[in-house]
């Protein structure tokens, strides 16, 4: 049965940030992902874990004023990301989590090519650095629709991305939002790229809502993954369309909306 992971950048936004592990483990959530936590203090939401009984999964490299996309593939900034990853390697660690998503950033199409060999370099880094602490390296792609100019925008460069940078502990992971909207053909895409697959985030397309309307049959698509052998979490990184108790009904059959002791 597929595992359920609150996102909780998106949902219980209602909610002050520390107050939201405890309301996604009441519903049933046994695990949370973060997006940029920087803000509050590490020991904390630590804190909030341990005592909803939560598994930290991952955090995102800090965006910058002038670069909101990251900048682990942007040329020349290499001294700074390399900071921004220490910061976040410092997070994860504080927090218990596993993983660190490292933005690429948005690349003129004329760099292109050095974009994604600044980005293999950085990766490289990361892993290294990473490793010791048993932590995995994430890389998503993105879709240029939300995200234009991004330097990685497809399963398919992912995973070339991902022979380039040879760190058995650097994976991808697949947004079926953004990865519907970049090409669609989803299972097979997904079937494909299994063993390079760190990590699954689900949203409604195009809204981007709760995973119950829109393109993709999510319902579908979960047991699929099962099927398949996927083990991981799958990230619920929806925006809801009001509060986020009221919007689970879809995610019933894994556990999740039933208020818990």
């Amino acid at each position: 049965m597929p595992r359920l992971a609150a996102n909780l950048a998106y949902l219980f936004a209602d909610r002050p940030p520390l107050d939201r592990f405890a309301a996604a483990a009441a519903v049933g959530f046994r695990a949370v992902e973060l997006q940029y936590p920087y803000d509050q203090d590490p020991a904390a939401m630590r804190a909030e874990i341990v005592r909803s009984d939560l598994i930290m999964l991952g955090v995102n490299t800090a965006p910058l004023p002038d670069a909101p996309s990251g900048i682990a593939g942007v040329p020349g900034r290499e001294a700074e990301f390399a900071a921004l990853f220490e910061r976040a390697l410092a997070l994860a660690v504080a927090l218990g989590g596993r993983a660190i998503h490292c933005l690429a950033g948005v690349v003129p199409e004329a760099q292109r090519e050095a974009g994604e060999a600044t980005f293999v370099t950085n990766l490289k880094h990361a892993a290294d650095r990473a490793a010791p602490h048993g932590l995995t390296v994430l890389i998503e792609p993105l879709n240029t629709v939300d995200r234009p100019g991004y330097l990685l925008d497809r399963a398919e460069q992912a995973a070339a991305i991902l022979a380039r940078v040879e760190r058995a502990n650097v994976k991808m992971q697949f947004d079926l939002y953004h990865q519907q909207i970049m090409g669609g053909d989803l299972l097979r895409r997904f079937e494909r790229h299994l063993p390079l697959i760190g990590h699954v985030q689900i949203a409604a397309v195009p809204s981007r809502a709760e995973p119950d309307e829109g393109e993709v049959n999510h319902a579908v698509v979960l047991a699929a993954l099962d099927r398949l052998g996927y083990a991981g979490f799958v990230g619920c990184e929806y925006l809801p369309r009001g509060r986020t108790e009221d919007g689970l009904g879809w995610a019933a059959p894994w556990g999740i909306g039933v208020r818990v002791s």
